[in-house]
């Protein structure tokens, strides 16, 4: 029962600080979601655990009232998954059920419909106005409203979801001030006015065999201009930013979750003891069966029939339905359902009132105390699989990863072929030959797309199966194994078209009089040629082939299938793990970070893609899908590592795309080391290396030349010794001279953005002061109030006992009720959710 009705005040941040918050607050009032506040920033109520043995703590108004609806439903979903079903081989929990076929679904009721005409308002409802549609997208999420409808795994999800969009606006606004920036300096840049002009007339060699001519270099022009807007310094200093960005989002994102952890009472919270996967079980009871230990199954098999309860739950429509709690089992339609009618015991008893009564009724409280305790065999902290019956499953897991980023690599090759031959083709009709590079880029690219978005589909079922046979013990074993093999393999399907690209294409090709070639007559893809790279680098084609990689994902993957798939469900509604949710963010993420050297415009085009994202899931989880168990945690879980191991390998990659892909590097050698007058003029005709035309291979010579003059040396992009040397086209020093460069760059680079990551971590604590102060403020309340009580109770027991009976009835009983929450008495119910105490 209450004790009192005094709250304790929250400390806000003195002086500037406080004046900057309280005018933010005003200027984005209208930003705010009219919802009602469930949390007072100002006010706060000590929290504990909620115990039926310490009922006299809490201030219980109404019983029916006192848990929310996540609160209830997560009560629910336990008695549930303890519920022991005697007929179906001693099954433990609904989840068993689910498994064994028995039930297709449980999952808690939306409450009320979300567009009813009527004026009654409800947190659904509520929700879908001012948070799930399209025309509220410029206000904040309702993120308290969230938590206390979904449970606090969905709430944290939205919420770090909406602190990556708002990140994602000063990252925007950078990515094009450098955009605009190679814009308005295009004119200025002298290797693309060299490469443009006319005069010069850098011959270069065929670009095929027998069918392709020479050409000049200014034909490259437009390709040559537009690289630039992507490969200037700006983009240097973008790649230190963005990787600084990560970490100051990751760190804020710590900070918010923990503010929020304080705010939801999540501050406290112990790990819950998880009970083992059905999976689980049943494997076990089969080893234990092999080993022969059929005494003990008997045994269990038969103290569980003997714990059966006659009470059954309301049954409407092939489903069965708690009507106090809101939760609904669909049931399978099967002939022979008899023996399993002993599984729905006990369920309907779960309202507030019914729990208090729970304690009393001696017969259910028999039927939990042995449920739970006779299950120990299976569920106790010890994994009974050894590595030896998990050894099938792990090789399994092995050979069929490997096997799938063989696949991946396999298909990339595959487009390299068709880029190879299809260029081929295509330079043997005049006609097509002067849109070769176009052609082959934009289909490649557009394949690349559309099996990128056909293999994560099969990934992800491959994974679900693969981790299924591991057979992980607990819900959470499973969604980490879960997670990690699925990003694993996302990863090298989205990714490695783009690594290719960025580090491996041109690279391996030779050059004139001694290419390399795939097949008999196909020349490897080769720098500065059509199947290859433009004459500006392969950074341009980086770019091309990351904007629509990304772009194709976010409009076909993350949008329309997201959109056009619900409304073609018309049996039933589907359900979604809330530990799933945030996979696509994830994969966009490493798009923005990894390779924001190459695509500045990546921050914006991932900004406008979220802001339809959120009011899209938050759709999906209000109007079309089932509404999910709420689940209580303090963090995102693996997420956040996977999300700090992308921002340290985005150091990484970034610093080799400005070394090694785009032209930074060289340019810099040359200025500061071969230029006569310290710019950039003489930099392309240093780049390009000579080869005598009369050392091409018999057959490979160009047939019908349409050059007026004979051509007596072609140019080649490379760093090679002409054909006068001593040692004819060998890697000059120059070619050392930038490796070298290149190298070093690539160690300052990352260690200097490393540095500067690790002092930004440094210099933002994880937790905020004001909220570190609050939670030693909470604890010491907390400590005083119950010596208080303590104090209370003695006082109370101490009294002469010559009192009426009524007293002494009450006394006796405030003083069993104060026994210590850590030993519940038999039949006690404990919720996972904490309750405010007025103090």
């Amino acid at each position: 029962m209450p004790t009192g009705s005094k709250t304790y005040e929250i400390k806000a941040g003195g002086g500037i600080a406080k004046r900057f918050s309280a005018a933010l607050q005003k200027l984005s009032s209208p930003l705010q979601p009219r919802v009602p506040e469930h949390s007072n920033n100002k006010m706060k109520n000590l929290s504990y655990p909620f115990s039926r043995e310490k009922m006299y703590l809490y201030n219980i108004q109404e019983k029916d009232t006192f848990f929310d609806n996540a609160t209830r439903s997560r009560i629910v979903h336990e008695i549930l998954k303890r519920t022991a079903c005697s007929r179906a081989n001693n099954t433990m929990g609904i989840n068993s059920l689910i498994a064994n076929n028995i039930y297709e679904a449980a999952y808690p009721l939306h409450d009320g419909e979300y567009n009813s005409p009527e004026d009654d308002m409800n947190d659904r409802k509520l929700l879908y106005q001012e948070w799930a549609r399209y025309g509220v997208f410029y206000k904040f999420q309702p993120i308290d409203l969230i938590r206390k409808y979904f449970g606090e795994k969905i709430g944290l999800y939205f919420a770090w979801l909406g602190l990556y969009t708002s990140f994602l606006i000063p990252s925007s606004v950078i990515g094009v001030i450098v955009f605009l920036y190679g814009c308005a300096t295009i004119e200025e840049d002298i290797p693309s006015r060299e490469m443009c002009d006319q005069q010069n007339a850098f011959i270069m060699c065929p670009l095929c065999d027998k069918s392709c001519d020479y050409w000049n270099l200014s034909s490259a022009c437009g390709t040559a201009r537009a690289s630039h807007l992507f490969d200037n310094p700006a983009t240097v200093f973008f790649s230190i930013f963005m990787a600084l960005w990560a970490t100051m989002f990751l760190e804020n994102w710590k900070r918010l979750q923990m503010r929020l952890g304080y705010f939801w009472d999540l501050t406290g919270i112990e790990e819950e003891e998880e009970h083992s996967r059905p999976e689980y079980e049943t494997k076990v009871r089969e080893k234990m069966l092999k080993e022969s230990n059929k005494s003990a199954v008997q045994k269990l098999q038969t103290n569980t029939t003997e714990s059966g309860n006659e009470h059954r739950p309301e049954e409407r429509n092939s489903g069965v339905y708690l009507r106090a709690t809101g939760k609904a089992l669909v049931r399978k339609s099967r002939q022979n359902e008899a023996p399993f009618e002993r599984c729905e015991s006990s369920l309907e008893v779960i309202s507030f009132g019914d729990i208090l009564q729970f304690r009393e009724d001696t017969e259910l409280k028999g039927m939990w105390k042995r449920n739970v305790t006779e299950m120990q065999g299976v569920e106790d902290d010890e994994d009974k699989l050894t590595w030896k019956d998990r050894f099938p499953g792990y090789l399994m897991n092995f050979a069929s990863i490997l096997f799938m980023i063989a696949l991946t690599f396999s298909i990339v090759f595959g487009v390299i072929v068709y880029r190879i031959t299809t260029a081929a083709a295509l330079s043997l009709n005049k006609a097509t030959r002067s849109n070769v590079r176009v052609t082959v880029t934009a289909t490649a690219v557009i394949i690349n797309l559309v099996v990128i978005l056909i293999l994560d589909e099969i990934y992800g079922a491959v994974a679900n199966w693969l981790t299924k046979i591991e057979v992980p013990k607990t819900e959470q074993t499973f969604e980490e194994r879960l997670i990690l093999k699925a990003f694993l393999l996302k990863f090298v399907n989205a990714y490695s078209p783009i690594f290719y690209v960025a580090f491996f294409k041109g690279r391996f090709v030779g050059r004139p009089g001694s290419y390399v070639y795939v097949f008999d007559g196909y020349r490897m893809e080769e720098a500065s040629t059509a199947t290859g790279c433009a004459p500006g680098g392969c950074l341009m084609e980086l770019c091309i082939q990351l904007s629509i990689i990304m772009l194709g994902k976010q409009l076909i993957q993350n949008n329309i299938f997201e959109i056009g798939v619900p409304y073609m469900i018309t049996v039933g509604r589907v359900s979604v793990s809330p530990s799933h949710a945030p996979r696509v963010s994830v994969i966009q993420f490493g798009f923005v970070t990894l390779f924001v050297a190459s695509f500045p415009l990546a921050p914006v085009f991932a900004l406008l893609n979220n802001v339809i994202e959120v009011r899209l899931d938050a759709k999906k989880f209000v109007t079309e899908l089932r509404r999910p168990d709420a689940v209580r945690t303090k963090d995102i879980g693996i997420w956040f590592d996977i999300l700090s191991g992308i921002g340290k390998f985005s150091v990484i990659s970034n610093a080799f795309v400005i070394a090694i892909t785009s032209d930074f590097i060289p340019r810099l050698v040359y200025q500061y080391s071969y230029s006569h007058n310290g710019t950039l003029h003489g930099f392309v005709n240093h780049t390009l290396s000579f080869f005598n035309v009369s050392q091409l291979k018999e057959g490979t010579q160009p047939e019908n030349s349409q050059f007026d003059q004979e051509v007596q040396f072609c140019r080649f992009k490379d760093y090679r010794e002409p054909p006068w040397a001593p040692n004819p086209y060998e890697f000059s020093k120059q070619y050392w001279f930038v490796l070298s460069a290149r190298l070093a760059f690539v160690i300052i680079f990352q260690n200097l953005v490393m540095f500067l990551s690790v002092l930004v971590d440094w210099m933002i604590p994880d937790i905020p002061t004001d909220i570190s102060d609050q939670i030693k403020k909470e604890k010491s309340l907390l400590v005083d109030f119950f010596l208080k009580e303590e104090h209370e109770k003695l006082k109370l027991m101490d009294e002469p006992a010559l009192r009426s009976p009524g007293v002494g009835d009450r006394s006796r009983s405030r003083a069993a009720s104060s026994a210590p929450s850590g030993q519940s008495q038999p039949g006690s119910v404990m919720s996972s959710g904490s309750q405010h105490t007025n103090v």
